[in-house]
């Protein structure tokens, strides 16, 4: 009542001074409102008040600059109707709290609520910097923070880099490659269907296996060791490798027929039998041996194979009709198939990621990490057994100590079937470059890929986009310094390549 009293009379000394009550100062009604705006937010929204200084420091190489630089700061301030001042005889002081030193020397606060002090902390930015065998992935595009991740801390490190041509998906691949080479000790295996790995290999000490019609260095694509599969009968993946061979062989669209499938297992089994009773290398088969068999039987559908089979034995293309000569002894490999040619070289791919299997499963005797790149994955993707072997074998590295990064522009390839989603289902890490707009589209549907998060893909430089690391998505930025002999071992630009030549 005491209150109530107090107000009444002021009121009344008011009216009787001339002022009416209906008419009140605007400045004062619309502080009235931010004061009873403020006080509600503080009683029911869960905020706070905080005491903020907000300090924005300017620095030029001469006084004229810093002049130009301090007027260009006060205009961008006075488009979002902030006011700037100076600290006159304060910049001491204020250079003092801008350092990252904890100490406040300018006493001019501000009380901001919770919501409005968000805004100066990056709360939603989300990092990723990780320790022990953790892998330099570029800077975080909204913080410029490094990105360090460890793929093998993932429950599922299968990887994934995408990205139209010109986007940098080979040079951000060979970059793991190199960072992957010396801060762990795993086995490295690369599938080169372009020979651009090859310098990076060499420089780093590793083998480049040069698999083409007029080299002499064999790859045995019948090559079998005991532990090749988890069953107790290893022929059983074998069985499913040499099916993908042969509908390669083939061709057509229609694939393989029941009835020629029976008589490939068929003689599958048969072709190792020798050797699996005393497994000696020289009794491993080789596919003139397969093709020996094949003529043998009596369904008309092995004669057809036979046929198919035999410019690989005894023709043109009797490349892979040999016993491996090549041992492997370094860390890194490189398998180059660019001169296989249109014919071979996905043959060429499936026997050697094959071959890579063999090294995963000696490799997980040994308790150690295989890593494998495979360049052009999409060309694997194309025929229906070949896709089925790739994906079957995508989802066995994982257990094996395998970690398999597929490199491809088409998208489309990785969701033409659903077997094959399987390939961008079983892959935790995606680091994503720029895209085509219907790339982009299918991705954000696949991916859950938000439109702001979209736009780091679109029409982005090279080297700029979005990295997928489980439940984080981080838009990065990989400025890689020019100058340097590691650089122009990445590069596969033409102008690069140019001004090194």
């Amino acid at each position: 009542m005491r209150q109530g009293g107090t107000s009444l009379l002021y009121q009344k000394r008011a009216v009787r001074a001339g002022y009416d009550m209906d008419i009140l100062p605007s400045d004062l009604a619309t502080y009235g409102a931010e004061a009873k705006t403020l006080l509600e937010d503080l009683q029911s929204r869960n905020e706070r008040m905080f005491l903020v200084t907000m300090l924005v420091m300017n620095t030029a190489e001469t006084r004229q600059k810093l002049e130009n630089n301090v007027f260009q700061a006060a205009g961008i301030a006075q488009k979002y109707n902030c006011a700037l001042r100076r600290l006159d005889y304060q910049q001491e002081q204020g250079l003092m709290s801008s350092l990252p030193l904890g100490l406040n020397q300018i006493a001019i606060q501000r009380g901001l609520t919770t919501s409005s002090t968000a805004i100066f902390v990056p709360f939603t930015t989300q990092e990723l910097f990780m320790q022990g065998e953790a892998l330099y992935y570029g800077l975080n595009a909204l913080s410029n923070n490094l990105i360090l991740a460890d793929r093998k801390r993932l429950k599922n490190p299968n990887g994934l880099i995408l990205g139209t041509p010109g986007s940098g998906k080979s040079f951000a691949a060979k970059r793991e490659i190199a960072n992957a080479f010396l801060v762990t000790m795993d086995d490295i295996s690369i599938i080169d269907p372009e020979d651009e790995y090859s310098p990076l290999v060499r420089r780093l000490g590793g083998q480049v296996i040069d698999i083409s019609p007029t080299s002499d260095q064999y790859i045995n694509p019948m090559d079998l060791t005991l532990n090749y599969s988890e069953d107790d009968n290893p022929l059983t993946l074998k069985s499913d490798f040499i099916l993908s061979l042969m509908e390669l062989i083939v061709g057509g669209k229609a694939g393989l027929e029941p009835v020629e499938k029976t008589v490939i297992d068929r003689c599958v089994h048969m072709v190792y039998r020798d050797y699996l009773q005393d497994p000696k290398p020289e009794k491993m088969p080789v596919l003139g041996d397969l093709h020996a068999l094949l003529c043998q039987q009596p369904e008309p559908e092995a004669q057809r194979l036979a046929t198919a089979l035999e410019i690989y034995v005894s023709g043109s293309l009797n490349v892979f009709n040999h016993r491996t000569n090549v041992k492997i002894n370094s860390r890194i490999v490189c398998y180059v198939i660019k001169k296989l040619g249109k014919q071979l070289k996905k043959f060429g791919m499936q026997v050697v990621q094959d071959q890579v299997w063999g090294r995963v499963t000696e490799n997980r005797e040994a308790r150690k990490s295989t890593r494998l790149y495979v360049d052009e994955l999409h060309l694997l993707l194309r025929e229906e057994q070949t896709a089925a072997y790739t994906v079957e074998i995508w989802k066995r590295f994982r257990k094996w100590g395998g970690i398999p990064t597929g490199i491809t522009q088409n998208v489309k390839d990785l969701l033409s079937s659903r077997e094959i989603e399987n390939i961008l289902e079983n892959s935790d890490f995606i680091y994503m470059l720029n895209q085509a707009g219907g790339d982009r589209q299918i991705l954000a549907r696949q991916l859950n890929i938000s439109p702001h998060q979209l736009s780091y893909v679109t029409n982005a430089n090279a080297g700029e986009g979005l990295l997928f690391y489980g439940n984080v998505i981080i838009p990065f930025v990989d400025r890689f310094p020019k100058d340097t002999e590691l650089y122009r071992l990445l590069t596969t630009r033409p102008e690069d390549l140019a001004e090194q030549q």
